[in-house]
């Protein structure tokens, strides 16, 4: 049965080739000083940072830099943006970039105004803000986490071997996302490849719970189903319009809350990648996708009906004659082939992992309850092996 639940997303998004002009209809609402956020200066190369700049200057704003954002944004950064917000008054936090630098925006958005320390307010003792809230404005420069339809943060603290997320509410999400496909093409292969993988993982962590007939299953199905075709075909051609198009907006939908309505949610997978992240600072996606297939197969006992429709639904494996939990195999079976194929990270040694870590890992990983298993230290110490 769907249980109850309140929708309301706070975002508005412009989508396409031609997206970057509607800033200009977006600028008008802020004050005059806007911290431009970005990262190591690949905009720079491929001409947004000149396009963006343009747009502001046209709008007779006064542009405060703050570049240098990392993959995984750190506690150091964090509070250097803020700095650099409070000694120049800002009205609007503009973060040009992937999800780091929205995350990036979210976490100074919250922070300047806060009395308190933010790393221990936010994401050790994860309370909601009781102070102003800076506006975020977002242009996306890379496809995966969702994180311009959304109130998440993560920060990273090397000292602590933390890496911890705060899902914020709506007043701190975007509220305005600009989403142009082409400023996707220039990315990496592996960055893609890693932002895809973030992408299934998040439908997946919304799939893999409750037993109920849902309908957020039914889209989770689709979205993945149109993942797994697009990342195919981007894979052999980075500009394939079509292809990066619906891996862009396929992201959007699935961390911008609306799948999760009526499922208890399982992120298990985001802490084990997490906690492998705090220690080997490696690329978000390919954490995850070095401990997703021992951790799913170690739970799909507990959640076997669901797993078999994964099989059947997303992959088209053949049931007759097999049993439920063949069925359920082949499923996963399918799945690791998909991530061979694209080149993911499919071991977490591959990102610098060594046995030695394993119990720390496990320390700084988090337990949820929103799955078919709760685990217990053990259980994670040993996916985190079955991952090496």
């Amino acid at each position: 049965m769907l249980g109850n639940f309140s929708y309301c997303n706070a975002t508005k998004l412009y989508f396409g080739d031609d997206s970057l002009k509607y800033l200009n209809d977006e600028l008008p609402k802020y004050g005059k000083n806007v911290q431009l956020i970005y990262g190591g200066g690949s905009i720079k190369k491929n001409g947004i940072y000149d396009a963006v700049v343009s747009i502001l200057r046209a709008n007779d704003k006064n542009i405060i830099e703050d570049a240098g954002v990392m993959p995984n944004p750190t506690v150091e950064k964090l509070n250097e943006g803020v700095r650099i917000a409070r000694e120049n008054n800002v009205d609007l936090l503009l973060a040009v970039g992937g999800g780091s630098c929205c995350d990036y925006a979210k976490a100074v958005s919250v922070s300047v105004y806060c009395e308190d320390d933010p790393w221990q307010k936010y994401f050790i003792r994860f309370e909601e803000p009781n102070c102003k809230i800076i506006p975020v404005g977002c242009v996306l420069t890379m496809a995966g986490t969702g994180s311009e339809m959304n109130g998440g943060a993560v920060i990273t603290n090397h000292r602590e071997n933390k890496k911890i997320g705060h899902v914020f509410g709506e007043e701190v999400m975007p509220k305005f996302s600009i989403l142009n496909p082409k400023f996707t093409y220039s990315l990496p292969k592996r960055q893609m490849v890693a932002g895809i993988y973030d992408i299934f993982n998040h439908i997946c962590e919304q799939y893999f719970s409750g037993t109920d007939d849902n309908t957020s299953d039914y889209l989770a199905e689709a979205l993945m189903k149109s993942v797994i075709h697009s990342s195919l075909i981007a894979i052999e051609n980075q500009e394939d319009y079509e292809a990066r198009s619906n891996i862009m907006w396929s992201a959007t939908w699935a961390l911008n809350t609306l799948i999760a309505k009526g499922k208890t949610t399982d992120w298990m997978v985001h802490m084990l990648g997490q906690a492998v992240g705090a220690y080997t600072d490696a690329t978000h996606g390919m954490t995850l996708s070095a401990v997703s297939l021992p951790y799913y197969r170690y739970i799909m006992p507990y959640g076997l009906a669901k797993f078999k429709r994964f099989a059947i639904q997303v992959w088209g494996v053949e049931a007759k004659g097999k049993s439920d939990e063949q069925v359920a195999a082949e499923g996963l079976t399918a799945m690791e082939n998909w991530m061979k194929k694209i080149g993911l990270a499919m071991n977490i040694s591959e990102l610098g992992a060594t046995a030695d870590m394993i119990e720390g890992i496990a320390d700084k990983t988090f337990i949820l309850t929103g799955g078919y298993k709760i685990l217990t230290k053990d259980e994670v110490i040993n996916i985190l092996k079955q991952s090496l």
